[in-house]
């Protein structure tokens, strides 16, 4: 089994596996696998713009990963629409390229 273990201050928070190993436990648990693969989720509102923001400032991936606190592969899958960013990462987002509705709770 093929997993991926995402760390946050020093602890583990997210475990991420392959499709059918998540399968494989759920069977092993005595579950029905799950029939599909979930959908993404609908992006922000502005969250199109991210990399022509982030380019408008002179930034790099890297360099705005770094700055956010995320990696730059993360940040790529959020540019792409891939992944939603949680709120501490949007609203770090938002003081980095001075976006003032990203900071508004959701």
């Amino acid at each position: 089994m093929s997993v991926q273990v995402i760390m946050r201050d020093g602890e583990a928070e997210y475990a991420v596996l392959p499709w059918a190993d998540y399968q494989a436990l759920l069977e092993a648990a005595g579950r029905a696998p799950a029939a599909a693969v979930p959908q993404a989720p609908q992006t922000r509102s502005g969250l199109g713009q991210l990399a022509s923001l982030r380019e408008a400032k002179g930034l790099s991936q890297a360099d705005l990963a770094r700055t956010v606190g995320i990696s730059p592969h993360y940040l790529n899958l959020i540019e792409t629409g891939e992944r939603e960013p949680d709120g501490a990462i949007l609203r770090s987002l938002a003081r980095v390229l001075e976006v003032g509705e990203w900071e508004q709770p959701s």
